[in-house]
């Protein structure tokens, strides 16, 4: 079988990317020579003509991810043809094995905290000595049956269904770099479904609650700014933490943020207010951070609560919540949910879709849409 990469001409002047199987070509019933192929969209699109950089950018991102994935369908075919496995590999402990994935996402905190919770449950669930000639299917069942039924909190309860989704997802993201690596001679994780993902709380502030917040005292003003400047603009904790003075442009028009995300690496134009650009402060040099010493930590999330309470607030508040705040907000003060999705920079639509649920207005009414009873209790 050979397998390659094409592209086919689509509307806009764009190429579809697409991979081809071709299994060699038979004779049918009227003796018509025919090709013996199969297709596999990527979903990928690149410029047919790219006009500036950043279409050439996207040209050349797009196109080495294809390949990848390329490499990836042609390793697939060849481990599954000759059930290849790299004797010495295979050897190896996946505790160790995970624990390298693991601190190779130690610039994430949010990503590494994730990766070191799973393994934590991996060293409880299974020994040290676990090769990955001890891997199997049963394996792997057992590990997501040891998350749902056996896996216990730091306060000795079971775990939330996101905590054993995200666990068991690291778990599996393991195994298949595992499989694509040598280690593993089959895709064992495929014959195993994971946990569904449970819709989980977003905590947020309402418009008093955000105002009696910024009348309290914070101990560290940089963080007050920061925080509220996340609520006002919708801005990711990561996104406000590296943003530096060339991103921010005051032009007749208004202000904007133009900006790289960190979690998704889009490139975002957004609009802030004046009252959130006032936030910021007098520009500096262009390299220089816009919040200096802005910290993720223990200390700072602490500081956050005590704030709140000063203010009078006992929902548990995150920095992140912040975001939740924003989102909240432009929903209840008209703006549509498109515009809000773009503003969050949601890759899809559903994502924003659960803070709709949260201002559904419809649903208040429906509170107190029955008369009120005579009651005699």
């Amino acid at each position: 079988m050979k397998i390659s990469l094409k592209k086919k001409k689509i509307k806009n002047n764009r190429y579809s990317l697409y991979i081809e199987y071709y299994k060699g070509h038979y004779i049918d019933p009227n003796g018509v020579n025919k090709y013996n192929r199969d297709f596999e969209y990527l979903k990928l699109y690149t410029f047919q003509n790219p006009k500036g950089s950043e279409e050439k950018k996207h040209n050349k991102e797009t196109y080495l991810l294809a390949d990848k994935i390329l490499s990836l369908r042609k390793a697939d075919a060849i481990q599954g043809k000759y059930n290849i496995k790299d004797a010495k590999k295979s050897k190896t402990r996946f505790l160790d094995f995970f624990s390298k994935l693991k601190n190779e996402r130690i610039d994430s905190i949010k990503n590494y905290g994730n990766w070191d919770a799973a393994q934590k449950h991996l060293e409880r669930f299974c020994p040290a000595s676990v090769t990955f000639d001890d891997i199997d299917e049963n394996f792997v069942k057992g590990f997501k049956n040891y998350l749902d039924k056996d896996a216990k909190t730091k306060s000795d309860l079971g775990l939330s269904q996101n905590s054993k989704y995200s666990y068991f997802n690291k778990f599996k993201a393991a195994l298949k770099e595992a499989f694509e690596l040598g280690y593993l001679d089959s895709n064992i994780v495929k014959k195993v479904k994971g946990f569904e993902q449970g819709e989980s709380k977003r905590e947020y502030l309402t418009h008093s609650e955000l105002q009696a917040l910024s009348n309290a005292t914070c101990k560290y003003k940089m963080l007050k700014n920061a925080f509220i400047f996340s609520c006002l603009t919708g801005l990711r904790w990561s996104d406000i933490n590296k943003m530096i003075w060339s991103e921010v442009r005051d032009e007749d028009s208004g202000s904007r943020i133009i900006f790289r995300q960190q979690k998704t690496d889009g490139l975002e134009y957004l609009y802030i207010s004046k009252q959130a650009r006032d936030l910021l402060g007098e520009r500096q040099s262009e390299s220089d951070r816009v919040f200096v010493g802005l910290k993720y930590g223990a200390h700072f999330n602490a500081e956050i609560l005590r704030w709140c309470m000063r203010a009078g607030i006992t929902k548990h508040i995150t920095f992140h919540s912040a975001r939740h705040t924003n989102a909240v907000l432009l929903l209840e003060n008209g703006a549509d949910i498109y515009t809000v999705s773009k503003r969050l920079g949601h890759k899809e639509l559903r994502t924003t879709e659960i803070y709709a649920k949260i201002i559904d207005k419809k649903m208040k009414e429906a509170a107190n849409i029955i008369p009120e009873l005579k009651l005699q209790l």
